[in-house]
């Protein structure tokens, strides 16, 4: 597997042109349990251009019945990244993007967080697209938005994605 280095420039620029309608390639789940990961995803795809197609535990779309729960569900999404880093002796080193977990000062455009509950479910991924002062700039879907301020969301925890890079074959 070759890996090659993350286009976040791709990323954020496929988040300004999205992230206030829809790109009707994808299926809008926000009437299904909200469209965040979805959008998320779309984003790391234009940036990474490569997906993994593994049964249950890959990260693709093909259409709404063919696809990974990666791409569209918060923890799955999480699983992925984390698992596909082939860090510490971890069997994912497959296809498509990997990241790490990082502190809120380790983020740069591109990279993704997550919003949870204090009893512990994460319910929101959005992108940074930017940075304010230091803090992140967001854009997302099921709550549009677009250079939205961290600090204008309600929430008991973060995470914080770093997206490595991406392998392909």
């Amino acid at each position: 597997m070759r890996i090659f280095e993350y286009d976040r420039r791709a990323a954020v620029e496929y988040a300004r042109k999205w992230a206030f309608s829809r790109n009707p390639q994808y299926y809008d789940f926000s009437e299904i349990g909200g469209d965040c990961t979805n959008f998320a995803s779309q984003c790391l795809f234009a940036g990474v251009g490569v997906m993994n197609f593994t049964p249950d535990v890959g990260w693709f779309y093909r259409s709404l019945e063919s696809r990974a729960a990666a791409w569209t569900g918060v923890e799955y999404f999480y699983r992925f990244l984390m698992a596909n880093n082939g860090e510490k002796g971890v069997v994912g080193s497959g296809a498509g993007p990997f990241a790490r977990e990082v502190p809120l000062s380790g983020l740069e455009i591109g990279d993704f967080v997550q919003l949870g509950r204090d009893t512990g479910d994460f319910y929101h991924t959005p992108v940074v697209v930017g940075f304010s002062r230091g803090e992140p700039l967001l854009a997302a879907h099921s709550y549009d938005g677009f250079n939205r301020p961290l600090s204008s969301y309600r929430y008991a925890r973060l995470r914080c994605l770093h997206i490595v890079g991406a392998r392909t074959e």
